[in-house]
């Protein structure tokens, strides 16, 4: 059985901050809230200080390991343990068996000013004239204990608000709003096979109609309908050639009739099994399909995890260009599990490296620093490094889509490298990979800056380095000529007033909207070496 990422059990000693990161992550998550020492109170009908002197340590530790394990029967929870409440072995892997345990810790001085202003008798600690005393001998005591979990975070210095951004990126899991009533995504290793109870508990319902391409469905279509069948969903399926020659109104038509043939009705539910061609294209269809029905993101190559299924654009393709009809219409709910990459081919692999690369150049330079160091390392094989990368690189488009989730300001930074990129992909008629194109895209975008005087000089280069090491190609194919591709930038879908909107990055980590050029303005010869 796979751990549950609906479940996270918030750790550490007294005054790391447990039970208001707890209450914060949980109405983040849109999880349920528990307290678990406030919780044997209410069960028991006693403080915890009267516990302890009338019944020992002994007894209040049973009250804990009875009260934690009845709820943990909610499957969508965050628990706020008490100091030592995982010093049961019994206890500890009752809770890493079924979720996420994340262990906060801060300075000795922190927590004491913590706990000076803190209105909650704690036993172990005394009052305030012996606090100091006894906390340093709790923390010695505890050390090697709170130290050997996996997930620490220092809260010395950080707010609230940041300890649970962080547990979200080290917990693979994310709630976006600003569109509908938000929609969770999630990131967790082996998290397919868990499919069917997620749906069950987010409320889907039947009939479920699963869309998938050619590649993708012979190695997972199968599975996936009996892990959904065996939950007591009625299914489906509907399989597209792979490619994003398949993104066509025709296509679209197809499908919507597919659904009508399946008896989906508006609170149906459409599941999109594959790449960013099958997330663009079966969102739009549930866009438009009967105004509007739920569906769910399963992203099964690199770039649909770390960009295209996020954010709720869908859309298709016209012959003049690429995305040219769509919808804002953000799925129910992603579910990511990197397990699935291990049958992606390096190629592909590395056409998703191009968007997580984007992702550190244009918000994290963390992140792009990693992208560079990784790339001689075997990552290809390594699943765990995969699935923290992803968490990460989702992080960064979750970000932009939480403050713009209708791409009327600061989201079109993620265009960076896609207004070139784009039309080189679709002048190639799609021959050249997406991440190949918005490679090169970043690079031209890049030079284009810096004769601009936006972006600091030498910057391209910078930005080349991490692509050249994944192998992405950063200047046009040989048979590319420039004006080849300088027709679908006349059609792109972001110009404004006849002119073509460009975000160009400034340095790594800075990136700056809203520059609005013409065709004839651009200095091809010099942004293409």
């Amino acid at each position: 059985m796979i751990y549950s990422n609906d479940q996270f059990f918030i750790y550490g000693p007294p005054g790391s901050g447990k039970s208001t990161v707890a209450r914060l992550l949980a109405k983040t998550l849109n999880l349920k809230f528990l307290d678990l020492d406030e919780e044997i109170e209410k069960e028991t009908g006693k403080r915890i200080p009267e516990i302890f002197s009338q019944a020992g340590e002994n007894r209040f530790r049973q009250y804990e390991t009875e009260i934690l394990k009845k709820a943990c029967q909610e499957s969508r929870i965050v628990i706020a343990l008490g100091g030592g409440a995982l010093l049961r072995s019994e206890n500890r892997s009752f809770v890493e068996n079924r979720g996420i345990v994340i262990c906060l810790h801060a300075s000795e001085a922190t927590l004491l000013q913590r706990l000076q202003y803190d209105t909650i008798h704690r036993p172990l600690l005394g009052n305030s004239t012996d606090m100091e005393q006894r906390l340093k001998r709790l923390l010695t005591e505890r050390q090697e204990h709170y130290t050997s979990f996996d997930l620490q975070i220092d809260t010395t210095h950080l707010t609230p608000e940041e300890i649970v951004w962080q547990i979200e990126i080290a917990g693979g899991a994310f709630r976006v709003t600003g569109m509908n009533s938000g929609y969770d995504i999630r990131v967790q290793t082996g998290s397919l096979s868990r499919l069917g109870n997620d749906m069950q508990v987010r409320n889907f319902k039947s009939p479920v109609t699963l869309v998938s391409d050619e590649n993708v469905g012979k190695l997972y279509l199968l599975r996936v309908c009996k892990i959904i069948e065996q939950a007591g969903y009625q299914v489906t399926t509907v399989t597209i050639p792979a490619g994003e020659q398949s993104k066509t109104i025709q296509m679209t038509i197809f499908l919507w009739e597919e659904f009508l043939k399946a008896g989906l009705e508006r609170g149906s539910t459409i599941i999109a099994l594959g790449g960013g061609v099958v997330t663009d294209l079966a969102g739009f269809a549930a866009a438009t399909f009967l105004r509007g029905i739920r569906w769910i993101a399963i992203p099964t190559s690199l770039l649909g995890m770390a960009d295209a299924s996020i954010g709720g654009k869908t859309a298709i393709d016209l012959p003049a260009g690429k995305n040219l009809v769509g919808a804002f219409h953000p799925p129910s709910m992603i579910l990511a599990d990197p397990l699935v990459l291990s049958t992606l081919p390096e190629d592909e692999l590395r056409n998703g490296m191009a968007e997580v690369i984007k992702h550190g150049i244009i918000s994290n330079p963390t992140l792009f620093e990693e992208c560079i160091k990784i790339a001689n390392k075997n990552i290809l094989l390594d699943t765990p490094a995969w699935n923290k990368l992803i968490s990460k690189a989702m992080a960064t488009k979750i970000r932009y889509v939480q403050e713009d989730p209708y791409e009327q300001g600061i989201r079109a930074a993620l265009n960076f490298g896609h207004t070139i990129g784009h039309a080189i992909e679709r002048a190639s008629n799609y021959q050249l990979k997406h991440g190949e194109a918005v490679s090169i895209g970043m690079v031209a975008e890049t030079r284009l800056a810096e004769k601009l005087g936006i972006a600091r000089k030498g910057l391209a280069n910078m930005i080349a380095i991490p692509l050249k090491a994944w192998k992405l190609p950063i200047s046009l194919p040989a048979q590319m000529k420039k004006d080849d591709f300088l027709p679908f930038m006349q059609v792109d879908k972001k110009k404004k007033g006849g002119r073509i909107n460009f975000a160009l990055p400034v340095d790594i980590g800075q990136i700056k909207t809203g520059v609005n050029l013409a065709v004839d303005e651009l200095p091809i010869e010099e942004i293409f070496i």
